[in-house]
């Protein structure tokens, strides 16, 4: 996952991780839990929410929840 991606378009798009959160129906700290691939990971609807809501296409959402974490 891209974390810095998907950050940067959550504030490109004016939002926050809180109002992203609500949004999703899950707590802030559940968010970050995925956001760091800890616990759990986005489930699907979630990525499709979260596309509809900053308009993204399918390569944008490739690049943020299917690139590997570099090192």
């Amino acid at each position: 996952m891209n974390i810095d991606l998907l950050k940067s378009v959550i504030v490109k798009n004016g939002d926050t991780q809180e109002k992203l959160a609500k949004f999703l129906g899950i707590s802030l700290s559940a968010l970050n839990a995925k956001i760091h691939s800890r616990r759990s990971s986005f489930r699907q609807n979630e990525i499709m929410a979260i596309k509809g809501r900053y308009g993204l296409n399918a390569d944008e959402i490739d690049e943020i929840f299917f690139t590997p974490k570099l090192s």
